[in-house]
């Protein structure tokens, strides 16, 4: 049976510490002196939904597929921009169109005002490609967002997703992994304090197990095709074996590539990091065999 699920209203949040805005501040000055979101070609910026997007096609100006591509950041930080090099390196392997939303941040836009961004997007893409492929995937804080769209299309009955690509995916809110202390020594860019901080700042008060926060909680019976990505030494290391385990009990098809040596999210943050490379090639390979 479907499992049923109910967004709770959007509520008024609080204002970013200084560290998160320093932080922010930072980001963007990377991206405006060219350290960081450097792509080959234009990108089109354009306004979905309400929401600020940006969208990454491939040379060839026709897509095979398109994918809702979210961004990390512990949904408190973060910009699409950051995800526009791995996009364009997927756009010009795999043929696909990339969209990635600036959806808000926490704590000034609490759980779920990010969600109904994506959301919003999600539904907007299905629309404007009618029945072509429609992947979501996202890196961290995304990738769990990205689990969440398909949790929530599935409780929907639509839109049709195709296929998930969970990379490094945060997907457990309560940060109760024994790999965030298994792998203290080794989690340098989101060890457990950081997971703590970013999930009181997130939930502000919500249910840390409401499926479309923590989907590793969530009934999976119908979901789509997925591609789990994480390094062995992570914090995370165990939301992603948690999530495939459970995928592979409902009878879906998944695949869970752990990678040694590996930083967090290193596929989407330089394709020259260890891991990096292979990671690569094993999500184009899924793309190839899913759409």
């Amino acid at each position: 049976m479907t499992q049923m699920i109910s967004i709770p209203p959007e509520r008024e949040g609080k204002p970013a510490d200084a560290d998160q805005v320093e932080r922010r501040a930072q980001m963007a000055g990377a991206l405006s002196a060219g350290l960081t979101g450097v792509t080959k070609r234009p990108t089109a910026e354009e306004q979905v939904s309400g929401v600020r997007t940006l969208r990454i096609s491939p040379e060839s100006g026709r897509p095979k597929a398109h994918l809702l591509m979210v961004h990390g950041g512990g949904y408190r930080i973060g910009m699409p921009e950051f995800n526009a090099g791995f996009a364009e390196r997927l756009a010009d392997r795999c043929n696909i169109e990339s969209v990635l939303p600036a959806y808000r941040l926490a704590p000034e836009n609490p759980f779920p005002a990010g969600f109904n961004d994506a959301w919003a997007v999600l539904l907007a893409m299905r629309e404007r490609i009618g029945d072509a492929p429609l992947l979501v995937g996202g890196d961290s804080a995304g990738g769990g967002m990205a689990a969440a769209l398909a949790t929530y299309a599935q409780a929907q009955g639509g839109p049709r997703i195709d296929g998930t690509i969970l990379l490094s995916p945060w997907l457990d809110m309560t940060i109760t992994a024994a790999s965030f202390k298994d792998n203290a020594e080794t989690e340098e860019l989101f060890p457990e304090a950081s997971a703590r901080v970013a999930s009181e700042t997130y939930m502000q008060g919500s249910d840390l197990r409401h499926p479309i926060a923590s989907p590793l909680f969530a009934e999976l019976s119908s979901f789509p095709p997925t591609f789990i990505n994480c390094g062995t030494g992570e914090g995370l290391r165990d939301d992603s074996v948690a999530f495939h385990d459970k995928l592979e009990k409902a009878g879906v098809p998944s695949e869970l590539s752990l990678v040694p040596d590996m930083e967090h999210v290193a596929v989407v943050r330089d394709p020259n990091l260890p891991g990096a490379a292979e990671s690569f090639e094993a999500i184009a390979k899924f793309i190839a065999r899913t759409v």
